[in-house]
């Protein structure tokens, strides 16, 4: 296994079984369990963090936003911990969930853990929720990088060659564990889990060279780390927490001796946090009213069935930080600015969707739009029109291709346009006021169903007083690469008014994307050949039609460039997954012997800054200090050490990568390995990247269909309808 930094990302589907995994690879492709050719939300190659050495100047983009992303979450804890009634973590918590808790009490007092969870769980009342507080944040600065020391570094590669695991591993694991992180290793090999990539086999063997005959799986040390580890892989499938039951099934999986020992562990030491939900969350019961002077006092209230809920506490503040802040808008008016009869004026009298949003946002501290392509030129209208009337408005897209066409809507804005994470970490956008927060009074997020629990979470806190936020996108999108369905959630709890897009996306495409949506593949008349379809038997065909169909047929049918066409496959691996496509489509585009890690200048590349997002770009050159590329945000210089983590060659990408890219046509491979993983989502999601023209290389059959009419997306366990329902008004909203 290679130790090179600068080498090219190692396979994911062939992990060693005795040693970590290096620095290099990403993470499991497609949630906690990795299947070849499945359709997963870890699709992105994942950095190592910041870098020690800094070899630049100044932070880069990526160490600016995970720069301010630590310092919002410091906000959001100490936000937490400063209430008027600070709750213990957990403290909320009755029934079966405060037995678990108890543990930890126990543990403090020098006594052994006495919680258990049993099979099932009693109903018990929830207490009303405080208010939400929403102090004004401090100003976040862009720091300098702040990553391990080079001695750091170093000790931990000496721990990690005792256990003969690789040395490049040893950036992230002193990352990831902080100060003192070889010591740590030493004492709990199985903290190996922390840094990003390893699985458990890994850490098994690591533990193994270290401790012989003393690694053994009832081992409390690696209960709790294994624990964790399957509580981060859920996060990449994108959960916030999971069921107890869940959750002691996977560690029996992971050769877990005794899960509900284990568990009992996990929350004795504070590895994780444990929740109690009604499962009817429509009853009365999460706030049952106290029983009047005529009630009989011993009769107790019926009960409820709960779910008990495992989940780490990172996950756990920032849902509960955004419930807060959601309410707090919600309830919350709007602060003074122009009137309904300006607001009338500016564009809020029709009868269009775009009016219908403007008199929405009008009114409200936050408003949900949805809609398609073509239904973005309302919030677009929407800023245009706040900012006529006088208000610093601004929109926020996911990447910077969403960004581009946003500010190419905007027609008259004072605002703008930027990207989220450029939002905040400070690098675009209005800045902070003096106050801290974002110096804007509405805030319009498109592609909303992109937000992860975190990002929206610091969105939110970083709003003034007062500010509009107005979530839009499509619904019918894949979720986000991280933890959290805030769109999806929203649009089913119904916190606020939400505007349905009455505007469609245009043509055969636009027919048939909406057709998935509704959950049928039908036939659409395409008289342009705007949309077709190229039935394959087995992989290989489908690699040769679709290098075909980018070098030659799309080029002469709609002389639209090779560079101007995407495809989107449904995994990193496979015979048509993104490795074998990008090998192929570059010894047609760009051939050349790969000499920087694998790229040469004029390589097509999807860029992964950070977790969650990509960025296709363009190799520019090598340098010294790393690997040039033109991007649409601008030239990126990446370093040397961080190609491997942050670069694949980009021909060919998944639609999770590609969930806010557009491209004058698109060819989305379907092989036939890969018919058990599609979804609806899926389907919809790959189509829909095409404006002009699809291709759509078929070898699944009938599982297509199948798929589009039975398969919608894959749930997620959230937390966050339960903690808004007791914060908000008992009136219905429309």
């Amino acid at each position: 296994m290679s130790t090179d930094p600068a080498a090219a990302p190692a396979d994911e589907d062939a992990p060693a079984p005795q040693a970590a995994a290096p620095e290099d690879a990403p993470p499991p492709e497609h949630g906690p369990e990795e299947t070849r050719g499945e359709v997963g939300h870890g699709e992105t190659p994942a950095p190592s963090g910041e870098e020690g050495e800094g070899t630049a100047p100044a932070p880069s983009e990526a160490e600016a936003e995970l720069a301010a992303q630590r310092e919002l979450r410091r906000r959001i804890e100490e936000r937490k911990a400063g209430r008027e009634a600070p709750v213990e973590a957990g403290g909320k918590l009755q029934g079966v969930a405060a037995d678990l808790l108890a543990a930890v009490k126990a543990v403090e007092g020098g006594a052994a853990p006495t919680a258990f969870i049993p099979e099932t769980a009693p109903a018990a009342p929830r207490r009303p929720a405080p208010e939400p507080v929403r102090p004004a944040p401090a100003p976040v600065a862009p720091a300098a990088p702040t990553g391990p020391s080079d001695r750091a570094v170093d000790e931990v590669a000496a721990a990690l060659a005792d256990g003969s695991a690789p040395a490049a591993l040893a950036p992230a694991v002193a990352e990831a564990l902080g100060d003192g992180a070889a010591e740590v290793l030493r004492e709990d090999p199985w903290q190996l889990l922390h840094a990003r990539g390893v699985r458990p086999e890994q850490a098994d063997g690591f533990a193994r060279a270290l401790l012989g005959t003393e690694a053994r799986p009832d081992d409390a040390r690696r209960g709790r780390a294994v624990t964790g580890w399957l509580l981060e892989q859920a996060a990449l499938a994108g959960h916030t927490a999971l069921e107890a039951d869940a959750l002691r099934a996977a560690l029996g999986q992971r050769a877990v001796p005794d899960p509900e020992a284990t568990l009992r562990e996990a929350v004795a030491g504070g590895d994780v946090l444990v929740f109690q939900d009604p499962l009817d969350t429509g009853s009365a019961t999460a706030q049952a009213p106290a029983a009047g002077p005529g009630a009989d006092e011993a009769e107790e209230p019926a009960e409820t069935p709960v779910r008990v809920l495992i989940g780490l506490e990172r996950y756990a503040l920032a849902e509960e930080s955004l419930a807060d802040g959601l309410a707090g808008l919600v309830n919350t008016p709007p602060a003074a600015g122009p009137g309904p009869e300006e607001w009338q004026g500016a564009g809020g009298e029709g009868r269009g969707s775009a009016a219908e949003l403007i008199r929405a946002a009008a009114g409200h501290g936050l408003v949900l739009h949805s809609g398609g392509e073509a239904a973005r030129a309302e919030p677009a209208a929407l800023l245009t029109a706040a900012a006529a009337l006088g208000l610093r408005a601004w929109g926020a897209a996911h990447g910077p291709d969403s960004r581009a066409r946003l500010a190419a809507a905007l027609t008259g804005a004072e605002g703008g346009a930027a990207t989220v994470a450029g939002l905040l970490s400070g690098a675009e956008g209005p800045g902070r006021d003096a106050e801290g927060s974002l110096a804007l009074d509405l805030l319009v997020v498109l592609d909303a169903p992109q937000l992860d629990v975190e990002s929206a979470a610091m969105l939110v806190e970083a709003l003034p007083d007062g500010a509009r936020l107005v979530l839009s996108g499509d619904p019918g999108l894949l979720g986000s690469a991280g933890p959290g369905r805030v769109f999806g959630d929203l649009l089913a709890a119904r916190p606020c008014p939400a505007v349905v897009s009455r505007t469609p996306d245009p043509g055969p495409v636009g027919e048939l994307v909406s057709g998935v949506g509704a959950g049928e593949l039908t036939a659409v008349d395409a008289p342009g050949h705007e949309v077709a379809i190229v039935p394959v038997r087995d992989p290989a065909e489908a690699v040769h039609r679709t290098v075909q169909l980018v070098m030659e047929s799309v080029p002469r049918a709609f002389q639209v460039a090779p560079e101007q066409t995407l495809v989107v496959t449904p995994g990193h691996g496979g015979a048509a997954g993104t490795r074998v496509l990008n090998a192929a489509l570059k010894e047609k585009c760009n051939p050349g012997p790969g000499r920087f890690a694998g790229f040469d200048p004029g390589d097509r590349v999807a860029y992964s800054p950070a977790p969650g997002r990509t960025e296709l770009g363009q190799v520019l050159g090598a340098e010294q200090e790393g690997l040039r590329l033109r991007c649409a945000g601008g030239e990126v210089l990446v370093a040397r050490d961080r190609v491997a983590a942050t670069l694949r060659h980009g021909w060919a990408v998944t639609a999770h990568q590609a969930a806010t890219l557009r491209a004058p046509a698109a060819v989305v491979v379907v092989p036939g390995d890969a018919g058990p993983a599609l979804t609806r989502d899926w389907v919809y999601t790959a189509f829909a990247r095409a404006e002009r023209h699809l291709s759509v290389v078929q070898g699944v059959g009938p599982a297509l269909a199948a798929a589009v009419a039975d398969r919608p997306a894959k749930p997620r366990t959230t937390r966050l309808p339960l903690l808004l329902r007791p914060q908000l008004p008992t009136r219905s909203t429309t």
